[in-house]
């Protein structure tokens, strides 16, 4: 079953005061592992929505195999990334998209994994007591995805009673502030 892949890396990072996506995590940037964790799950295309601070990701971050979309309406939020994503290129070759992040430390390529063997529905990560991404989406909910609106995200589309959750133990650390860069760098 294809699965493509949408990392969201649009955001200002405005909190943190520096590009998250360009954050260095053992050798590489948080954006870089997104992208290579996505590749190595399988995920096929895999698709890199940029924002703000476009223009200096791309000097640094190597897209050789990936597609990139650029983000016009990135200060919407999450959602605009994802409509962004999908209007370009997902919706007439993937039957799921997998929806990530590109700040979460705690995703593996095993995780996805993991999220990609179930085969039926929507498939979400389950960290502190709550659903989230990274999530898979059956092409059924393409038309869902493109009408989200505002920084939620999917996050609506992840609470009905028929979505299957895999934990991801500490899912819930992503880089939003300086004091989750502290804790990142203790790791």
């Amino acid at each position: 079953m294809k699965t493509a892949a949408l990392v969201l890396a649009a955001g200002a990072s405005t909190r943190l005061g520096q590009p998250k996506q360009l954050v260095p995590l053992q050798g590489e940037t948080l954006l870089e592992r997104a992208l290579r964790l996505a590749c190595k799950a399988g995920c096929e295309p895999v698709i890199a929505v940029l924002g703000a601070h476009a223009g200096k990701i791309e000097a640094v971050v190597s897209f050789d195999g990936i597609h990139v979309v650029h983000n016009p309406a990135w200060q919407e939020g999450m959602a605009s990334s994802i409509r962004a994503g999908l209007h370009d290129l997902v919706m007439g070759r993937a039957e799921r998209l997998l929806v990530m992040a590109c700040d979460q430390p705690s995703v593996t390529a095993g995780h996805l994994q993991a999220l990609l063997q179930q085969e039926e529905g929507i498939v979400a990560s389950g960290y502190a007591g709550r659903r989230g991404i990274p999530a898979v989406f059956p092409r059924s909910m393409f038309g869902d995805l493109m009408h989200l609106r505002g920084d939620a995200g999917a996050r609506d589309l992840l609470r009905g009673e028929s979505v299957t959750v895999i934990d991801l133990p500490e899912g819930e650390l992503d880089i939003d502030t300086p004091a989750d860069l502290a804790r990142l760098s203790q790791t």
